[in-house]
């Protein structure tokens, strides 16, 4: 049995599943939000219960909204940040007495996809994340290399490509740079640059109802958003040239990203103008990070 755990901001989600991904028992709890002790014990007590549901011993894995260091073994560039500098990944393994593995949760994503999901099949599958924020991970043959600093396929944190003279510098990210993907073509990026373009503080779920009643400047919004995502691909292309690309996150539910234009949209940047990666609709929907999470332990353990 493998159980899989997704630490949100919001909610902590555990999963149980067996060696053909079918789902065994699934269970949730409110995140304990500023209490790092009590984080620990949410996910260590939802293992429990999902062990003690089943009457099976799993291997446990868990998607975390940041990183763990490999030199040091503490988590980095959490948004939850009572996990930042703490060392979750050792205090999970000795309060559950196995070895627990922990990854970024765009990374659980990739896993899922390239395991089970859309991109089943292919080597090389890079899970795009769409949507409060943004952010990608990479899978290889099914698995996860983090990279000496845990940030390898962090897609949201470099500049758009190919920049105009209108989007110049680029709208200040959090991060302390500007012009960042996760400012352009997440889902509060979309509406950020709708807000600034029309003055309308409008939802995204509004401006895409806009749009499909024919408004013209709902229209040019998703227009500019599909032209950014092509050139922020375009560059990934060329930089990874993966197999397949797998959309994830609030975003990828937008049906004109798979009508094919996008995909044309990328093949015309890409270097030699070609790209034979196709722009996947993800198949796990939410459940992709969990599944992620629990697929960190490969199918020979």
């Amino acid at each position: 049995m493998r159980i899989g755990v997704d630490l949100g901001g919001t909610k902590v989600e555990a999963l149980a599943m067996d060696n053909s991904g079918a789902e065994l028992q699934r269970i949730r709890m409110s995140t304990p939000k500023g209490d790092y002790p009590g984080t620990v014990a949410a996910i260590a007590g939802l293992v429990t219960q999902l062990e003690s549901a089943t009457g099976e011993r799993g291997t446990v894995g868990v998607g975390i909204p940041g990183t763990i260091v490999r030199s040091t073994g503490l988590v980095k560039n959490a948004n939850s940040t009572w996990l930042n500098g703490q060392p979750l990944e050792r205090d999970l393994s000795v309060a559950l007495d196995r070895e627990v593995r922990c990854a970024n949760d765009a990374n659980c994503f990739a896993i899922s996809e390239a395991t089970d999901g859309a991109a089943a099949g292919y080597e090389v599958v890079f899970g795009v994340i769409i949507g409060t924020g943004c952010g990608g991970g990479i899978a290889i043959n099914g698995k996860i290399g983090a990279g000496p600093n845990g940030i390898r396929g962090e897609w949201g944190h470099v500049p758009l490509p190919w920049i105009t003279k209108d989007e110049f510098p680029g709208p200040a990210c959090y991060c302390g740079n500007h012009g960042c993907l996760e400012t352009w073509i997440s889902g509060t990026g979309f509406e950020a640059d709708f807000r600034r373009v029309t003055g309308k503080d409008w939802r995204g779920h509004e401006i895409v109802a806009a749009a499909q009643r024919g408004e013209h400047d709902a229209q040019a919004a998703l227009d500019r958003l599909e032209d950014r995502m092509a050139r922020a691909l375009a560059m990934l292309a060329n930089i990874v040239d993966p197999d397949a690309i797998v959309l994830g996150g609030g975003l990828s539910k937008l049906d004109f990203l798979y009508s094919g234009n996008l995909q044309r949209r990328i093949a015309e940047l890409t270097f030699g103008r070609g790209c034979e990666a196709p722009v996947l609709r993800n198949l796990h929907g939410d459940s992709s990070g969990v599944r992620g999470a629990a697929w960190l332990w490969p199918l020979e353990k």
